[in-house]
């Protein structure tokens, strides 16, 4: 570390067993839904919800997000490629997730879960569940950053990161490639987002009592897509066609999702419904 650059040098990798690599951006992953189902877990103990809700809920938000994300990424960003080549949707394991996308593919989960249990009232179980969203956003962007991946334009700030281009060449055995130090867009966001989850939690522990139904749904929406399409500006574009946009597409798709959110707060605030109840079974 210098005064002006820092060399990030972390490995993607954890530890390897033979064939099996155990990375980094898995283990966020898994922490994301585990994590995410303890605080679920704690919810509906102190709310006196059932399990089978809870189990439903999870295996239903699992599937979602992640089919979400691999289908945002195919399709927002490297459209082109897929449609000629669609068996590679199913490589997951070659990376490619879009958080966009998988933030539609939660909202699906959610209508389908809602079908399925109508008692669990819509926006009582996302203020819930977003807590532990909030987290995994978190967590995926620490994931970003053990890859080396998802980082800004060049910088002469002193925070600037100087990344591994050539990951896998230098995980075989080739000698690491080092960018121009580069804004660490990937703690940026990692940052804003612990914030949000952080915040979400307290309010729910905290604040609940006074909230109406809804809120923390609108307050997840509006605070992680803003402060998404904030840090835009300093990333570098994930596809080249939006170097020719005026905004870039992480952009593009933070603009629904946050006027998505504002339509319901003002729901929220015409309901007027209490946030800590919810109808009996």
């Amino acid at each position: 570390m210098t005064f002006l650059q820092i060399t990030w040098e972390a490995s993607p990798e954890i530890f390897s067993i033979g064939p099996l690599t155990v990375r980094w951006y898995g283990l966020f992953w898994a922490l994301s839904f585990y994590i995410g189902y303890e605080i679920m877990r704690l919810i509906f103990k102190r709310e006196k919800m059932g399990q089978k809700e809870l189990d439903s809920l999870l295996i239903h938000i699992a599937i979602g997000s992640i089919v979400g994300a691999r289908l945002g990424h195919c399709f927002f960003y490297d459209f082109d490629y897929y449609i000629a080549n669609p068996i590679e949707v199913l490589y997951i394991w070659q990376g490619g997730l879009a958080s966009h996308g998988g933030a539609i593919g939660i909202i699906l989960a959610m209508l389908r879960y809602y079908r399925k249990f109508p008692h669990m009232r819509f926006l009582w179980t996302t203020d819930r569940l977003l807590i532990g969203v909030a987290l995994a956003a978190f967590f995926i962007r620490m994931g970003n950053l053990m890859n080396h991946e998802i980082y800004g334009y060049v910088t002469d700030h002193p925070w600037g990161f100087k990344f591994i281009e050539n990951v896998s060449a230098w995980l075989r055995g080739a000698d690491p490639v080092f960018t121009e130090p580069r804004h660490p867009t990937a703690i940026y966001e990692g940052a804003g987002y612990l914030f949000i989850f952080t915040s979400m939690l307290w309010l729910y522990f905290k604040r609940m009592h006074k909230l109406y139904e809804g809120f923390l749904s609108g307050y997840f929406l509006i605070t992680l897509f803003v402060w998404r399409f904030v840090v835009e500006y300093v990333k570098e574009v994930q596809s080249p066609f939006e170097e020719n946009l005026f905004i870039n597409m992480g952009q593009i798709l933070s603009i629904p999702m946050i006027l998505l959110g504002i339509g319901v707060l003002v729901y929220t605030f015409r309901t007027k419904k209490p946030a800590i109840s919810i109808d009996s079974k």
